[in-house]
């Protein structure tokens, strides 16, 4: 037992739409009687992934004495429940990234452009914004050179492809660190974002995330980084329609 972060619902909110269950990755979810149910403590990770998806806002992140999470059990629990997806949680990952020749840093050189070049820019002729290699959070360094005095945006995987403009509108002049937290590891990425708040330099910090209810989890994990680290360094963050949309 420790006392950690963890889901609470509040089943007086609770319509049983059960669409947070579809959200969590590790299917701690269960509709029961008709509400949500926390189906084991040790299933959940209380990243809170499926919070964003509640449309009664039924759902909460509290701290109490609960079973530590269990991933070994949780894997047993979706394989015997036909759900069982590939998960990340290997610790080894910066060991990896650092052996990876395609992680070597580097800072890419850019022509200098009026915004108003970059407006009239058509798709086929456009030009990427990014000043910098690598971006994926696993192999971006916490203090590498490329991020000191910079804005860092936290990109979901997804929203480069889902968002037309992402150079223009994010990542002009800024640094960027990208991944996924739905299939990757949630705490590596805690670790490597604190690490990169206090040792890289960057002056603040952007999530862009989809609409999606597993991808505000990299939002979380952000939030969570900025409020661990001390809340000083400025955050925002920014969420991106399926359809395209920058939903602002």
């Amino acid at each position: 037992m420790a006392v950690r972060k963890i889901i609470k619902i509040d089943e007086d909110k609770c319509n049983g739409c059960g669409q947070c269950v579809d959200a969590c990755v590790e299917s701690a979810l269960k509709i029961v009687d008709g509400k949500a149910k926390v189906i084991k403590d040790s299933f959940c990770d209380g990243l809170g992934a499926c919070i964003g998806e509640c449309p009664e806002g039924a759902l909460t992140i509290v701290e109490r004495d609960v079973p530590e999470f269990d991933e070994e059990a949780v894997k047993e629990h979706m394989k015997k429940a036909g759900h069982e997806q590939q998960m990340h949680h290997e610790h080894h990952h910066a060991h990896e990234g650092m052996s990876c020749p395609s992680a070597a840093p580097k800072i890419l050189k850019r022509e200098e452009r009026c915004e108003c070049e970059s407006m009239k820019m058509d798709s086929r002729d456009a030009v990427s914004e990014l000043g910098h290699w690598p971006i994926q959070i696993k192999l971006v360094q916490e203090n590498a050179p490329f991020l000191r005095g910079k804005d860092l945006i936290v990109l979901a995987d997804c929203a480069a492809v889902a968002y037309p403009n992402l150079h223009g509108r994010f990542l002009k002049g800024k640094a960027v660190v990208m991944g996924c937290p739905k299939f990757d590891d949630s705490e590596f990425y805690l670790k490597r974002l604190k690490g990169i708040i206090q040792n890289s330099g960057i002056k603040s910090i952007s999530v862009v995330n989809m609409e999606v209810p597993c991808c505000f989890g990299l939002h979380r994990l952000v939030q969570q980084a900025v409020e661990e680290t001390g809340g000083r360094i400025p955050y925002k963050q920014h969420v991106i329609a399926i359809a395209g949309e920058l939903l602002e």
